[in-house]
């Protein structure tokens, strides 16, 4: 008898060690990637105070904007990510902003327990919200604000789908989500009904019919250059290779006959048929009379382009974003409280624009880090933005930047092969 019921807790305790190591993150937080050769990390914090601020600037954000939202229908949490701090925006939430957590909660397991619960509940509410167009993906708005905001918007299924990538490679798919399976058909519909059948370029969501002439009207900030090849290695279909390519090509015309001293890209684009002669678009093309500049969606560019250069030694990415960034660490001398909340292509400030906000500020930092020449530059914005919190956007925004910035973000497809860097600080 008592031989049973020690084989009884014997048995129970490795089926505990066993669930135990199923939960365990395979590449925990922090993880200190080896970036291109010649890339800088900012040089004023150890690395050891910079993966502390990511882990405090992670648990404001998650306190404030990451929140529960019901349960599934067998009884297990789904979480989501409110579009802002009170009010109606407290009780909205975006397709992009869950894309976000998505992205953001796998890159901290290790440091947050429970990082596989919160995403499991984050993927299970973008599940529960279907686009009305394409159900594979998610509507981009919820709840929907006056008969809009049931179709989708690129980017926040674009991040939804790294963000299943990152939990496959950081849990495997065995547990009550697969992570990898659910990943398929999300990658197939942004395929299908939301990359242009001839242009190969993103349209801005399911509503802009990929067959038409909207699939030359992109945003440049849905150019996600290292998804999209993260993306040709999971599914083994070189059509994504293409779609980095066909954006890569409108980025350098752009630059080229747009903002040959900025680099800066525009909010939207149009006329990019052929893809030489893409252009910015005009006043409230969609959303206001800065479409045409670098403004709120366009700012996030030197991350996306930055993050490719850094991870994938992509040398059109590095060069883009190198453009940016020598341009503005010139116009501020360096001083990242200088930077100001947009500008036109050709360098002149935006009318209103002159504040500072990290969203500008953080995906600079990461443009930045592509040329050892701005390294007094990477150190004012890091500087800047690492304890600074503003709203929803601008927060989840620069908190992903920060995992750039200190060393934490990582591809997961390649994530195996990636060399670590013991980062020493640099000799002052």
């Amino acid at each position: 008898m008592r031989c049973s019921r020690a084989l009884s807790l014997f048995s129970a305790l490795l089926i505990g060690a066993g669930a135990a190591l199923a939960q365990s993150p395979a590449h925990p937080f922090p993880q200190h990637v080896a970036y291109a050769a010649g890339s800088i990390r900012p040089s004023q914090f150890t690395p050891a105070q910079m993966d502390a601020d990511v882990q405090a600037f992670y648990d404001y954000w998650k306190k404030t904007y990451l929140l529960p939202a019901g349960t599934t229908s067998d009884g297990r949490p789904r979480y989501r990510v409110a579009f802002g701090k009170s009010g109606a925006n407290a009780k909205a939430t975006v397709s992009e902003g869950q894309g976000y957590g998505m992205v953001i909660v796998p890159l901290m397991a290790g440091h947050d327990p429970d990082a596989r619960q919160l995403f499991d509940g984050l993927y299970e509410f973008a599940a529960a919200y279907p686009s009305h167009r394409d159900p594979r993906l998610m509507q981009w708005k919820v709840p929907i604000d006056k008969g809009d905001g049931a179709d989708s918007a690129f980017d926040g299924d674009a991040d939804i789908a790294y963000g299943l990538l990152l939990a496959n490679a950081q849990w495997g798919s065995a547990g009550k989500v697969d992570y990898a399976t659910a990943a398929k058909p999300r990658l197939a519909g942004i395929l299908a009904a939301t990359i242009g059948k001839e242009s190969r370029l993103p349209t801005l969501g399911d509503w802009a019919e990929p067959g038409t002439t909207k699939q030359y009207e992109p945003r440049s900030s849905d150019f996600m250059p290292g998804h999209f090849r993260a993306w040709a290695r999971f599914t083994k279909d070189p059509t994504w290779d293409t779609v980095a390519s066909n954006c890569a090509a409108v980025v350098t015309a752009l630059q080229a006959n747009h903002s040959s001293e900025t680099g800066l890209l525009p909010d939207f684009i149009i006329g990019a048929h052929p893809l030489s002669a893409a252009k910015p678009a005009g006043p409230h093309f969609l959303e206001s009379a800065n479409d045409g500049a670098l403004y709120y969606n366009a700012g996030r560019d030197p991350w996306r382009l930055g993050t490719d250069a850094l991870l994938n030694r992509d040398a059109t990415s590095a060069a883009q974003a190198k453009k940016i960034a020598a341009w503005l660490n010139q116009k501020t001398g360096g001083q990242a409280k200088k930077i100001h909340a947009g500008y036109h292509l050709d360098g002149t400030d935006l009318k209103g624009n002159d504040y500072f906000s990290t969203f500008f500020a953080a995906p600079m930092g990461v443009a930045a880090m592509l040329d050892s020449a701005n390294q007094g530059f990477l150190d004012s914005i890091y500087a800047s933005v690492r304890t600074k919190h503003e709203n929803y956007f601008e927060d989840s925004v620069t908190l992903l930047c920060l995992l750039v910035m200190s060393g934490n973000f990582w591809d997961p497809t390649t994530v195996g092969d990636a060399p670590r860097q013991p980062i020493q600080p640099p000799d002052k």
